[in-house]
């Protein structure tokens, strides 16, 4: 049993990407969607895919590499808001991610959104991670 599903989301694609796998599986939530969604609109991923089974369903996630260098285009990926230690932030207080080159996703009151998204529509949330 999982007790923080975000950080095994998280470590699913960090193993994949050292192992240098294409594709990585992972078990879906609504969550765990919105922010593959997020990923994918800001050039992380290549490509993603829901797919519905008989229980909660998978997310096909496809890895994105650097052509020349084979390395993986996701850095860094870190958890910042956990189970035992919520991370809450207003709009005016979201670190910026190697000073603007990353996206911090933001659970809001209005969504899952990226922390410019956030910043613009002028609401806080919970940080659930920085990717860079």
């Amino acid at each position: 049993m999982v007790t923080d599903p975000i950080a095994d989301y998280l470590t699913r694609i960090r193993n994949a990407q050292m192992a240098n796998h294409r594709i990585v599986e992972i078990p879906a939530s609504n969550l765990k969607k919105r922010i593959t969604e997020i990923l994918y609109e800001k050039g992380y991923i290549l490509k993603y895919k829901f797919e519905d089974d008989s229980k909660q369903g998978i997310i096909k996630i496809a890895l994105k590499y650097d052509a020349t260098t084979k390395q993986p285009v996701i850095q860094s990926l870190e958890r910042v808001s956990r189970p035992g230690l919520r991370t809450y932030a207003k709009p005016g207080e979201f670190k910026r991610v190697k000073n603007g080159l990353g996206v911090a996703i933001i659970s809001t009151s209005k969504g899952v959104m990226t922390d410019k998204e956030a910043r613009a529509q002028n609401v806080g949330g919970e940080v659930l991670c920085n990717i860079f």
